[in-house]
């Protein structure tokens, strides 16, 4: 049994520990609230507030979309950051690009709402759009980048295994499949990677798990059974750490027997995608999900 003194030792260094999280989760989220300050959304695009079911989200409109085709969107960050607004101009460039309505969402985040939370409310709005909305799945489209598109790969699997309907497709941008961090990449990439670090990764995995399993496939998507899930578009790049996450995966789903397309770009960093406005092969991109994505919706 340990003193008084070192159990008083013992609560300052957690709230130390406590504080530097908490500081660090902050430091991440302005981060990319200061990256959308950049960008701007054309004044052509309607963005219209929506309660879900208590989940703050945004219907998110390009001008000729066809209101019946839906894309449910689900922003990146680590599952501990990312919002509709650092990621609305993106959102904007795919509902111009794919002619469909998109509804963005603020799912919760780590730490404050660990493992499942966000899958939790992904399921929710997606079951929203069909019960509430009416939306015929063939008309939806799921949809995300980095820990949002292993959310959107999750979503499929826990649709599936409550026995919903399946979307008519799915589109993940660089999606982190394996929060385990077990792929090759992770090392041959890391001095070439500018945006993830391995300590970022590392940090942003164990903050979301806690004390789950990085092997429920709920959490990382890599590791399910693959089986019996809608055609699904990859995209990714060389120069980023989570490359592995989307070549695994999807040699996974095709051996499942899944229609899967791995669209892989040169030199391109995470979610290259979202610097469309200053790079053209982020437009590039997003051309080809739109492509993707109307072939579905015709």
């Amino acid at each position: 049994m340990i003193s008084k003194g070192m159990e008083f030792i013992f609560k300052i260094l957690k709230e130390r520990v406590a504080q530097d999280i908490k500081e660090r989760v902050k430091k991440g989220r302005d981060g990319l609230e200061e990256l959308a300050k950049m960008l701007e959304v054309p004044k052509d695009v309607n963005c219209e507030p929506v309660d879900v079911e208590e989940i703050l989200a945004e219907w998110v409109s390009a001008p000729e979309v066809v209101k019946e085709n839906v894309i449910l969107y689900l922003h990146g960050g680590g599952y501990n950051a990312g919002s509709i607004n650092s990621h609305r101009e993106l959102v904007s460039r795919i509902s111009r690009a794919s002619k469909a309505r998109v509804l963005i969402i603020d799912y919760r985040l780590a730490p404050e709402h660990p493992f499942p939370a966000a899958v939790e409310d992904s399921t929710k709005a997606y079951r929203w759009l069909i019960e509430d909305q009416k939306i015929n799945p063939n008309n939806i489209i799921i949809a995300g980048d980095s820990a949002g598109g292993g959310l959107t790969l999750v979503t499929l699997l826990n649709l599936r295994d409550k026995g919903i309907a399946l979307p008519a497709a799915a589109v993940g941008l660089s999606p982190w499949t394996d929060l385990g961090i077990t792929g090759e990449s992770y090392k041959k990439n890391i001095k070439i990677d500018p945006f993830v670090t391995l300590d970022g990764a590392i940090f942003d995995a164990q903050l979301y798990l806690g004390d789950t399993d990085y092997q429920n496939p709920l959490a990382s998507p890599l590791y399910g059974d693959l089986k019996g899930l809608p055609p699904i578009l990859i995209q990714v790049g060389t120069a980023e750490l989570l490359l592995d996450d989307s070549l695994n995966f999807a040699k996974r789903a095709k051996e499942a027997g899944v229609d899967v397309t791995l669209d892989i770009w040169e030199d391109m960093p995470h979610v290259f995608q979202a610097f469309a406005a200053f790079a053209p092969e982020g437009q590039q991109g997003i051309d080809k999900i739109g492509e993707f994505i109307q072939k579905f919706f015709t």
